[in-house]
């Protein structure tokens, strides 16, 4: 699966999407990812999409101060985040919400290779915690 860890940084696609984020100066690039999850609705979810939209409501919950594990694998949207100084809006944290529910619906192959994996209480635990960490809003 690419995985090394059940952190939203912890794949090789939220890695690779990371440093697409780098060269961005706004939220399309995580608005995209976001996107891609949500025009797949009731069809099969490949990994790749929702790892990178993982990695891109982490960026959300970083911009609205509640950050989540710091590593050298978030070392580039760390880095985007303090550098932005960007504040989502309402929509994209309504959208980021519905894209970690459709994450956690089948079909979608992430949750099929975590559940594959044996490790799927660890990595379902990161993605309660990273939507928790959304939910709470702005505390800059």
């Amino acid at each position: 699966m690419g995985a090394w860890s059940a952190d939203s940084f912890g794949n090789d696609d939220a890695c690779d999407w990371a440093s697409e984020l780098e060269a961005s100066a706004d939220l399309s690039v995580v608005e995209s990812a976001l996107d891609r999850v949500l025009e797949v609705g009731d069809g099969y979810l490949e990994a790749p999409e929702a790892s990178q939209a993982i990695a891109a409501i982490e960026a959300i919950a970083r911009l609205q101060g509640n950050w989540g594990k710091r590593d050298a694998y978030s070392e580039t949207v760390d880095r985007w985040v303090e550098n932005v100084k960007l504040t989502p809006d309402g929509s994209v944290v309504i959208k980021a919400h519905k894209v970690i529910e459709r994450v956690l619906a089948e079909p979608s192959e992430l949750l099929e290779l975590w559940q594959e994996s044996g490790e799927v209480e660890t990595w379902l635990a990161a993605v309660h915690d990273l939507r928790a960490r959304v939910t709470r809003g702005a505390t800059r």
